[in-house]
């Protein structure tokens, strides 16, 4: 009798594991793919993100030439739907025309790639990747600066300053 009440809780206590087992393995396949789900509900939010700037890209560019102007930049911005829209989209416009000196890149016309590009980088606030690569082109800048300062000098007749 005492073997058999043994071989019952073993048998019991087995099919507890078991069972436990089986959750388990239930559980970490939904959250698997709950993590893959995630992953596509992102890049579907971005590339509807990115199709909504292209459109205002296009509603935008007035000329149809494929490029945005300053003018037609800002013209667009008078709206308080897009105002509104960009803000909806996590982008804030303090200055339209510094913005689009950053956007444009020196040239005075932002083409469409380069558009969506920059407007998914002003989303939302600073990245730390941001702020690094910022800082590594200020230290880089310094340098350079110094340089020129010494060369300066140097031609001058004067002697090497280390203000820096």
């Amino acid at each position: 009798a005492v073997f058999f009440v043994i071989y019952i809780v073993a048998v019991v206590f087995a099919m507890f594991r078991i069972i436990t087992a089986l959750f388990l393995r239930d559980t970490l396949a939904a959250a698997s793919s709950d993590a893959e789900y995630a992953v596509q509900v992102k890049m579907r939010q971005a590339q509807k993100y990115a199709d909504e700037l292209l459109d205002f890209f296009h509603e935008a560019d007035s000329s149809h030439d494929g490029f945005l102007t300053l003018e037609e930049f800002e013209v667009m911005l008078l709206d308080p739907k897009v105002k509104t829209w960009l803000s909806l989209m996590d982008v804030d416009i303090l200055d339209a025309q510094e913005l689009f000196e950053i956007l444009a890149g020196g040239d005075g016309k932002v083409g469409a790639q380069e558009f969506i590009k920059g407007m998914l980088r002003c989303k939302g606030t600073a990245r730390s990747q941001d702020t690094t690569a910022i800082l590594a082109l200020c230290v880089r800048l310094k340098d350079q600066v110094a340089m020129l300062q010494d060369d300066i000098w140097r031609r001058r007749g004067g002697r090497i300053r280390n203000s820096m």
